[in-house]
């Protein structure tokens, strides 16, 4: 095929170029190229709501995420004009210490800003050495106009690992909420809804990112910011943001209970879980989470499977589970009285 200029009326946007990737709409990016535009989609959203933010990012590079810190430099015109800075640190421990820095800023007196939002990141043998740390940060908590994300870093199948790791049950251990986007698309929508379920919750939110996903590629629709809804059924007990006068002893583990609490609330008054087929009551759902969700429907689609489910289609139902382990509100939970079995 003839690729030149010449014929460049082949593509369906032929003026596209990969720098496009930090500006338009519509991109081809990478899933490490992904989680860069990430932090610029919410300072965007912040600047919309008339928030003036900036935003902290630090980490130790390490497969799944060891390109992650030379796509931020490829970017730094970008992120420097939204008052992001990214500063790699010499091991995990200290990045996830810088990080709690940033939510103290709304404490200081000479602010001047309205808060820093904050990226950790690194890969899954990181987070178990960083554990003091990370449970640390969490139980701290993050501002109410900061907020923190934790890139988690996990190669299931062993590719560039000397074992294979996953950083779902330290983070249980810590008490922290942790997101499984299914895709590359689901990338910046899942990052903004950890932005603001950290603002909500002061928790720290974990952000699962796995090899199969941040080596690929795919043309995307940048989202338009979602709008979040204030829970309306659940009062905080007290400030469950960055607070330094109750982080300490039996308070902040009511604090940590707290934040808990309120992620099912956010988590309820905003859906990140989501029925891709099937009945509004089901008898039977099929759940997934994360990658596995995205490769159960391929699996389905290579089989053609999906013309013969379509006469179970009144009492059946394929969930793309977001939110990870019990903290989930199953977007069937109002019909789960139908529910006779879960796969």
């Amino acid at each position: 095929m003839d690729l030149t200029p010449a014929n460049a009326s082949i593509f369906a946007y032929p003026d596209y170029e990969l720098r496009d990737g930090l500006t338009k709409e519509r991109v081809f990016l990478s899933g490490t190229d992904i989680l860069v535009r990430i932090p610029i989609e919410q300072a965007k959203a912040d600047l919309a709501a008339g928030l003036n933010t900036a935003g902290f990012i630090s980490g130790y590079r390490g497969s799944p995420l060891g390109a992650y810190d030379q796509a931020m430099a490829k970017a730094s015109v970008a992120l420097d004009e939204y008052k992001i800075t990214v500063k790699p640190a010499i091991n995990e421990d200290l990045a996830a210490t810088a990080i709690i820095g940033t939510q103290e800023v709304a404490s200081d007196p000479q602010v001047n800003v309205d808060g820093v939002f904050g990226i950790w990141y690194g890969k899954g043998p990181g987070v178990d050495r960083s554990g003091d740390a990370l449970k640390h940060g969490n139980a701290l908590g993050s501002s109410k106009h900061g907020g923190v994300l934790a890139f988690l870093g996990d190669d299931h199948g062993c590719v560039s690992s000397s074992m294979p790791h996953q950083s779902d049950q330290a983070a249980e251990h810590f008490m922290m909420p942790v997101l499984h986007p299914a895709g590359v698309a689901d990338y910046i929508p899942f990052g903004l809804y950890g932005f603001a379920a950290s603002r909500f919750t002061g928790a720290w939110i974990g952000f699962k990112t796995i090899s199969e996903v941040l080596e690929s590629s795919a043309a995307v629709e940048v989202p338009h910011p979602r709008k979040f809804k204030e829970p309306k059924d659940f009062t905080p007990p007290f400030d469950l943001n960055h607070d330094p006068a109750t982080s300490f002893g039996p308070v902040l583990e009511q604090k940590l209970l707290a934040r808990l609490d309120a992620m099912r609330a956010f988590a309820k008054a905003n859906p990140i879980d989501k029925v891709s087929f099937g009945a509004k009551h089901p008898k039977t759902a099929i759940v997934a989470v994360g990658k596995a969700y995205a490769d159960l429907i391929e699996t389905l689609k290579k089989n053609s499977a999906f013309p013969k489910l379509q006469p179970n289609a009144k009492v059946l139902a394929f969930i793309r589970w977001g939110l990870y382990g019990q903290l989930s509100q199953l977007v069937l939970k109002p019909s789960c009285k139908t529910l006779k079995s879960f796969w």
